[in-house]
């Protein structure tokens, strides 16, 4: 039954929900949301630091290593903590556009352009699928990506502390 309502969406194969979804599975950048923990953690150390290749020498630039070791790293940390920020962001607002289209029960799609955007109404089976994908697959990443960006924020705050008794 599920089959017949698929094949008469309207909605062209690559702005459906279901495969936008497929494809950030499948993306090289935002399956990292998905890696198991240790993999996950293992992703977001090396974009922290890479980052230091920017933020190291703007850090040395404003206070010499060997004289100020302690605000150098701090600087260096924030610097390239940054970089990590706007990794998570730009995973997250990818990983939330695809749980709000799945959870939509009206898809906005456009056919061959801007000019002719049009709306389909997803079946009700089409609509239970896409939620139970919310539920169980794609509510973890964003909740994994929250807690990483709370994690993110005690780290920055702890700096600032430690920044304060220097």
């Amino acid at each position: 039954m599920m089959e017949s309502s698929v094949s008469i969406c309207p909605v062209p194969t690559e702005q459906q929900p279901i495969n936008e979804y497929q494809e950030l599975q499948e993306s090289w950048f935002f399956r990292w949301g998905t890696l198991d923990l240790p993999n996950y953690i293992k992703k977001l150390v090396w974009v922290w630091g890479v980052s230091w290749m920017v933020a190291g020498p703007w850090a040395s630039a404003s206070f010499a290593p060997t004289r100020y070791t302690v605000q150098f790293l701090l600087c260096g940390a924030a610097g390239a903590g940054v970089f990590l920020a706007l990794t998570l962001l730009r995973l997250y607002l990818g990983w939330s556009y695809v749980r709000d289209r799945l959870l939509k029960e009206t898809i906005f799609y456009e056919e061959s352009g801007w000019y002719d955007g049009q709306t389909w109404t997803k079946p009700p089976e089409i609509l239970t699928r896409d939620r139970l994908i919310v539920s169980y697959q794609v509510q973890p990443i964003l909740k994994r990506l929250k807690r990483t960006f709370g994690i993110l924020i005690l780290l920055v705050f702890g700096g600032s502390l430690i920044w304060n008794f220097l």
